[in-house]
């Protein structure tokens, strides 16, 4: 494989993606709609990641240039591609997807039969599966059929912490990221042969590794954030410091990992040793991430396909512990963030309906659960 297009050349797409692609020496366009971004990075042609973890090197990266995701720029370069991949925000996708659409379409019509791979790299739960309903939507009906035949839209499970470049930092390109990395697809979406790049793990059970991530990394970084604001924590790194934080966040991830281990099969042992090392990397010295910026968003949070209910509603199924799990819904309900408009109206509706009544509307747990009840007590002590 030689070349990739790569949506979003944000901190994720350079520090994570992109930089594995062009690793594995794949050719890589970044396509975004930040211009003074694009024009560095197609006058400088290769950029600096700062890989931070026991210890901190700096890495180059280099043979990467750069479009605008709006102009006709990419759409050519989607007809000759092998890979297109993505890492947008979810709410992003739906935006791209006329582009990758309209681009297919001019593949066909230049008479390009080689197979294309899409990988949507997003925290989402099969993303790119999203992605290709909306694509599809925007591809002639005339075209789906080869499409089915020529286009893979391969779902992954991406994990990598990324935080905010530093603002003394004089190079705008430059971005760091923890040492860690998991990127996995599934093998059994591609179409033609599956390219090899080393670090993206294959596997043909793919919602295990979503939901272990979803439940363990996500789950337990949120809760961090949410205890860690209610305490005055400015960073992660200081709440996962705090004993009565480190036990709490470590027991809701034993409460969501028991539901990994009874729907999947996960070995207890190895589960635990996942769970100590996301600890480590929230205490990670190198990585200064704000607990208001890990907190954004607590409505999209506290959806029911998401980080905290989602786990919630494995223990229900499967009738195992949640105390600590409900704890952090209750310090999410807590969360305050004037800049971010949905804490704004997470709050009005608390002030305006009350705890059970906004719980049912965001969560979708029924208003007279036992859990929403317990909820409700929870978010009075705190």
């Amino acid at each position: 494989m030689k070349n990739a297009v790569h949506f979003g050349a944000g901190n994720i797409g350079r520090g994570f993606i992109g930089k594995l692609l062009a690793d594995a020496e794949v050719e890589v366009t970044f396509a975004d709609v930040d211009a003074p971004l694009v024009d560095q990075l197609s006058h400088k042609q290769e950029y600096k990641v700062k890989v931070v973890g026991t210890e901190c090197q700096i890495d180059t990266v280099t043979h990467v240039t750069a479009v605008n995701s709006a102009s006709e720029d990419v759409i050519d370069r989607i007809v000759k591609t092998d890979l297109v991949t993505t890492a947008v925000g979810p709410n992003v996708l739906d935006i791209i997807a006329k582009t990758i659409a309209t681009g297919i379409a001019k593949r066909f019509a230049a008479g390009n039969d080689k197979p294309l791979n899409i990988i949507a790299c997003e925290n989402m739960v099969r993303g790119t599966t999203h992605l290709k309903g909306e694509v599809y939507k925007h591809l002639d009906e005339s075209l789906h059929a080869k499409a089915d035949e020529l286009v893979g839209f391969v779902d992954s499970a991406v994990d990598r912490i990324v935080p905010p470049a530093e603002a003394a930092n004089d190079d705008p390109l430059e971005v760091t990221v923890e040492s860690f990395s998991e990127w996995i697809v599934d093998e059994q979406q591609f179409k033609g042969e599956i390219p090899d790049i080393a670090g993206m793990e294959r596997t043909n059970n793919l919602m295990a590794f979503v939901e272990r991530k979803l439940f363990t990394l996500n789950t337990g970084h949120c809760i961090t954030a949410y205890l860690g604001c209610l305490k005055g924590h400015r960073t992660i790194r200081e709440a996962i410091e705090d004993p009565s934080i480190h036990a709490e966040v470590k027991q809701a991830m034993q409460e969501s990992g028991e539901v990994l281990i009874k729907r999947y099969g996960f070995d207890r042992d190895m589960h635990n040793a996942y769970i100590e090392k996301i600890l480590g990397r929230f205490a990670n010295p190198y990585l200064v991430d704000e607990v208001d910026r890990v907190g954004r968003q607590p409505i999209r949070k506290l959806g029911a396909n998401d980080r905290l209910v989602k786990p919630l509603l494995g223990t229900i199924e499967y009738g195992t512990e949640n105390q600590t799990l409900l704890k952090g819904i209750a310090a999410a309900l807590k969360y305050t963030n004037d800049t971010d408009p949905q804490a704004v109206e997470l709050q009005n509706s608390l002030k305006e309906v009350g705890v059970k009544k906004t719980l049912a509307t965001y969560t979708g747990l029924a208003e007279d659960s036992a859990e929403v009840a317990q909820i409700e007590t929870l978010y009075n002590q705190l």
